[in-house]
C-alpha cells in the first residue's frame, strides 16, 4: 500500500487492500482492472447503461462523453435520457437534437439556470455530441419543484396538476435503498419540520419519475442514462425499477474518483476518474 508523502492518491475499496489509480475501469465482478475496449463490448451487450456523476467534477464529464461516442457507434440506435431535464421539457430536447436551437435558445427554453443550475460548461460538450449525432434526448426527471414540496408535506399533500407528474408505481419496500437514503438524510442535516418519511417518499417518486421515464422512450433501442452517483449506486434508485418494467438487461458504470473509498456493489462497473 501506498503510504508516503508524494505517493499518488488511490481510489480504495471498503473491508480491502485494493486500490485503483486514475485511469483504472474496475469490474466489480473480478475485482480486476479492464481496459475501455472490453468496458465497451461488455456494454454493448445489454440494452440500458447508467453512468453516474459527481455533478462539478469536470472529469466525470469527460468520461461520460467518452462513453456516448462508443456507445453511438454500436449495433443498436441510441438514445440519451437525462436527469438534468424534467419530462416536460422533451419538445425543446427534441428540437435541440435535429439541430434547430442554438445554444442560447436551449438555455432560455430549457430554464437551465432557473432548474439544473450547475456549469452549463460541464454538460456542453455532451449536449453538443447529442446534437451533432442527432440523438433522440429525453429528461428523466420531476419539475424541479416537486421533490421539495414532497419533502415537505409528503405526496399526499400534492395537488393537481402536481400529482399527474408522479407515477402510481411508487415502491417503497427496498430496505437497503431506505438505509442508504437514511444516511443521506442524517449526514444532510435537513430542517427540523423536515420529516424523514416525507423525505423517502420524495426520494422514491424521483426515483420512480426518472425509471418509468427509462421505460416509456426505451423501444427497441439502446439507452445510455445519465444521473448522478446517487440514483445508480447499488442499482436501487433507477436502475431496478426501470427493470421492473422493461425486463431489459443494463449495466451501471459508477463514476469515482482518486482519494474516495466505495463498495465492490456500488457499481458493475467503477471508473477512477482524474482529478479536475
Amino acid at each position: 500500500m501506498l503510504s508516503c508523502a508524494g505517493a499518488p492518491k488511490m481510489l480504495t475499496f471498503a473491508d480491502s487492500d485494493r486500490q485503483f489509480p486514475a485511469g483504472a475501469i474496475v469490474d466489480t465482478r473480478s475485482g480486476q482492472a479492464i481496459d475501455f475496449e472490453a468496458l465497451v463490448n461488455a456494454l454493448a451487450s445489454v440494452q440500458v447503461v447508467y453512468v453516474g456523476e459527481q455533478h462539478t467534477r469536470p472529469a466525470h464529464h469527460r468520461i461520460q462523453l467518452q462513453i456516448l461516442e462508443a456507445m453511438a457507434g454500436l449495433d443498436l440506435p441510441l438514445a440519451v435520457g437525462m436527469e438534468m431535464f424534467d419530462r416536460t421539457y422533451d419538445p425543446v430536447l427534441a428540437r435541440w437534437s435535429e439541430g434547430e436551437l442554438t445554444e442560447e435558445a436551449f438555455l432560455q427554453q430549457t430554464h437551465w439556470y432557473a432548474n439544473w443550475r450547475y456549469d452549463f460548461g460541464l454538460y456542453r460538450d455532451l449536449l453538443l455530441a447529442v446534437k451533432d449525432r442527432r440523438l433522440p434526448l429525453y429528461g428523466l426527471n420531476l419539475p424541479f419543484h416537486l421533490p421539495a414540496k414532497i419533502a415537505a408535506g409528503g405526496i399526499d399533500s400534492l395537488l393537481f396538476p402536481d400529482r399527474q407528474f408522479v407515477p402510481e408505481a411508487l415502491d417503497f419496500s427496498d430496505s437497503h435503498h431506505r438505509a442508504y437514503i437514511e444516511e443521506v438524510f442524517g449526514h444532510h442535516r435537513m430542517p427540523e419540520r423536515t420529516r424523514f418519511e416525507f423525505f423517502y417518499q420524495a426520494q422514491v417518486a424521483w426515483e420512480e419519475t426518472m425509471a418509468e421515464a427509462v421505460a416509456e422512450h426505451l423501444g427497441d433501442r439502446r439507452m445510455l442514462v445519465i444521473a448522478g452517483n446517487g440514483h445508480i449506486v447499488k442499482k436501487f434508485g433507477i436502475p431496478d425499477r426501470a427493470f421492473r418494467r422493461t425486463q431489459a438487461p443494463f449495466l451501471t458504470v459508477y463514476l469515482a474518483g482518486t482519494g474516495d473509498t466505495v463498495d465492490l456493489d456500488d457499481g458493475d462497473y467503477i471508473w477512477v476518474a482524474p482529478s479536475g
